[in-house]
């Protein structure tokens, strides 16, 4: 006797979601990878610098990972920081180019307005048309918008910068400048907690970094006390400077500093030979977008940052 009915389609396998406070080393490897994927997609990271450093480490207060998988494979990730103590817990999210089209984003959006008791700020890295539409389907409103600029350093013709009377430049020592550092950060940025919260864990993250190099590190001094900085950066594999983070103490505004500052790291990356100058400023900088656009950037493309309404 035989069964001549059709056999059934086996079931599309399950998709499930897992928050975690921290990543085992092969969990953060699988993410690293889902992210070079995406990277290699879209052009551009779908998860920050300082959300791939919390990858690794242990946990970091305030940092939840959601790993979202189908059967056995990870097809999406995403990454929730509350530590503002005003805004509301950010987070970036990606899905795995393979698994596109099949509502995973949706899920892990929802799973994350849960897990924030529906006060979430979301990036869009690219502002991409895919991230608008799930914002929209998530209800989430348009925030903020970083722009990343860029010059070239083929043509740089800046003149030696002009520092304020008293003030001295020198480069940074690790291990010696950590803690004035990370004191006149924190005054620099006050009102922009995502750099001025750096704490000395996250500064030595970075000083591991393969890119670390304390010579294009530098630091204004007067009177022996720090009062400025100019932290640039190479991307070694795009061939690319930027202009990683300037910062000038409050007291010390307004005699151009910051420009000379910027000047200053400019003509390392163009000594170093990069042909090409990045950084971001957030686009309602009117005053630092007319200082840059002054000294030759133009954007490149945008970052945008949605949120639910409040």
């Amino acid at each position: 006797m035989t069964d001549d009915r059709p056999a059934e389609a086996p079931a599309p396998p399950l998709r499930k979601i897992d928050t975690l406070a921290v990543l085992s080393p092969a969990q953060a490897d699988a993410v690293l990878a889902l992210l070079a994927e995406a990277a290699r997609a879209d052009g551009q990271q779908a998860v920050s610098e300082q959300g791939r450093l919390q990858l690794r480490g242990g946990a970091r207060e305030g940092v939840r990972h959601l790993l979202l998988s189908v059967g056995d494979q990870l097809a999406g990730y995403a990454q929730l920081e509350d530590t503002d103590p005003v805004e509301a817990p950010a987070a970036e999210l990606v899905v795995h180019p393979a698994h596109r089209g099949r509502g995973h984003g949706r899920a892990l959006g929802s799973a994350l307005l849960g897990e924030s008791g529906r006060r979430l700020r979301v990036w869009a890295h690219g502002g991409h048309s895919a991230a608008r539409h799930l914002a929209q389907v998530l209800g989430l409103a348009l925030f903020r918008e970083l722009r990343q600029m860029r010059r070239p350093l083929t043509d740089l013709q800046l003149p030696e910068p002009v520092l304020p009377e008293g003030v001295s430049v020198r480069t940074f020592v690790p291990g010696q400048d950590d803690a004035a550092w990370l004191a006149v950060n924190a005054e620099a940025f006050a009102h922009h907690p995502e750099q001025g919260s750096l704490t000395q864990r996250d500064l030595d993250d970075r000083k591991a970094e393969p890119w670390f190099d304390p010579a294009g590190f530098f630091l204004a001094e007067k009177g022996g006390e720090l009062v400025g900085f100019h932290w640039t950066k190479v991307h070694a594999q795009e061939n690319l400077g930027e202009v990683y983070v300037v910062g000038v103490r409050p007291g010390a505004q307004g005699g151009g500093l910051g420009k000379a500052l910027t000047t200053t790291g400019l003509r390392h990356l163009a000594q170093a030979g990069l042909p090409t100058a990045m950084l971001y400023v957030d686009a309602d900088n009117k005053a630092a977008v007319s200082v840059y656009e002054r000294l030759g950037f133009v954007t490149h493309e945008t970052d945008l940052m949605y949120r639910t309404e409040s």
